[in-house]
């Protein structure tokens, strides 16, 4: 789940610390928004997480056709 105060943050903040924010999502495998002038553009996933996603996804389509 998303914190609105700690895991949105501007794309040039990213790209100033780009080491920093994925050891971040290493540790808390939480998304993170970056955005531009001031509204959301990129959410950012931990290659796990998303893949997480896909799969409950991929379970519901499946659930909804029995």
């Amino acid at each position: 789940m998303i914190n609105l105060s700690r895991d949105i943050h501007s794309l040039t903040d990213f790209k100033r610390n780009t080491t920093e924010f994925v050891q971040r999502l290493k540790q808390t495998k939480h998304p993170l928004v970056l955005t531009v002038n001031g509204k959301a553009e990129l959410v950012v996933k931990y290659p796990e997480s998303y893949q997480n996603l896909l799969t409950a996804v991929e379970l519901v389509g499946t659930l909804k056709g029995i």
